[in-house]
């Protein structure tokens, strides 16, 4: 995605719902599996519901059994960004996208070591979802 939003804070108020704004800009959370992504595996694509940047694919999606959507690796390297999370004690890695600096989760080193090792933990209310299109 090329062009990176540059909407005001009310903005973003108007476009999300309280709860995606709450996790997309004020790095918020959703309860453990509440999120309707936890445990969907349709096959298609995740994308920012903020401003529509692909982010994941489904065939990175796993059951890691922690309460959120999982994923072994983003869809494109570029179409996320991490930055060192040291808050609520802990020092984590956290996951925006890169198009629109929303937060979407955290990345952690104790994924299927067949992909990669990694699992991105990204909530629910930070992702649109489009079903793969038959033929």
């Amino acid at each position: 995605m090329s062009d990176k939003p540059t909407l005001t804070d009310a903005e973003w108020r108007e476009k999300l719902s309280p709860e995606q704004y709450h996790i997309l800009r004020e790095a918020g959370t959703e309860r453990a599996f509440t999120g309707k992504y936890d445990k969907f595996y349709d096959e298609g694509e995740y994308y920012c519901a903020g401003c529509g940047q692909k982010l994941f694919d489904s065939d990175a999606k796993y059951n890691s059994g922690c309460g959120w959507p999982a994923f072994t690796a983003p869809s494109e390297g570029d179409s996320v960004t991490e930055y060192r999370d040291m808050s609520h004690g802990m020092i984590r890695t956290e996951v925006r996208c890169a198009n629109c600096d929303g937060h979407l989760g955290h990345v952690f080193p104790d994924g299927p070591p067949a992909a990669g090792g990694m699992r991105y933990c990204i909530n629910s209310a930070s992702l649109d979802f489009e079903a793969e299109k038959d033929g």
